[in-house]
C-alpha cells in the first residue's frame, strides 16, 4: 500500500466543504482521495494566477458548479484552501482574495 498525503485544510475550507450538497461533497472527497494517492483529480484547472501550482477540482452538479482550490506541490502534504460553489462564470474576487490569502500563509509558514 502506497503511503497517502495528508490533507491539510486552510481557514474554514473543511466546514465549507461539508456545506456543500450530498452529491457534490462525495464527488470533491472521492477526488480529494486521488490527490492523496498521487493522481490528477478527473477534472481540473491550473490557477497559478492565486499561486504556482495551485489547482482547482471542478464538480458540475444539477445543484451548480462547485469548486475545491488546492496546492500539491510540498512534499510533507497537500492543502485545500477554499471550497465554494460558483455563482459566475469568472472567479468572484471575494473567492480569488480567499485563496490567495491562504497560499501566502502557507508560503510563508514553510519558509525557513
Amino acid at each position: 500500500m502506497r503511503d497517502e498525503k495528508e490533507i491539510r485544510w486552510l481557514g474554514s475550507s473543511y466546514r465549507d466543504l461539508l456545506a456543500f450538497p450530498i452529491e457534490p461533497r462525495r464527488l470533491a472527497g472521492f477526488q480529494l482521495g486521488k490527490i492523496q494517492a498521487g493522481l490528477d483529480p478527473d477534472d481540473w484547472k491550473a490557477l497559478d494566477s492565486i499561486g504556482a501550482g495551485t489547482r482547482e477540482i471542478r464538480i458540475r452538479d444539477p445543484d451548480g458548479i462547485f469548486r475545491v482550490m488546492y496546492i500539491s506541490k510540498f512534499p510533507e502534504a497537500f492543502y485545500v484552501l477554499h471550497c465554494f460553489q460558483k455563482k459566475t462564470q469568472q472567479l468572484s474576487h471575494r473567492d480569488r482574495e480567499i485563496a490567495e490569502t491562504r497560499y501566502r500563509a502557507i508560503v510563508n509558514h514553510r519558509k525557513p
